[in-house]
């Protein structure tokens, strides 16, 4: 294994697991909320309260589903290599 397939393995399970987590939390929104997330937080249109919300809890689903997706894809790495890969491994202070 080498330093392309880590980016495809590694960006690749990140994207997906982007995707998925933004799929699941946009579900539970429509649920909590009854109405659908805000298309573009950004308007002056929607509410600060909403939008503040929106942005809070969408960027941290999205940065833990990348990030638990991006760990076990490195460890799936390691396991098959036998070594993290280079931008992975531990630097000594």
């Amino acid at each position: 294994m080498g330093a392309v397939m880590w980016k495809v393995l590694g960006v690749g399970s990140a994207v997906l697991a982007g995707i998925a987590a933004r799929k699941v939390l946009t579900t539970a929104w429509e649920a909590g909320t009854g109405h659908p997330p805000p298309s573009n937080p950004e308007s002056p249109d929607t509410s600060w309260k909403e939008a503040l919300t929106w942005a809070v809890v969408s960027g941290a689903a999205v940065g833990i589903a990348r990030l638990m997706a991006t760990r076990k894809a490195a460890d799936y790495y390691r396991r098959s290599a036998g070594h993290l890969p280079k931008n992975l491994e531990q630097v000594s202070a």
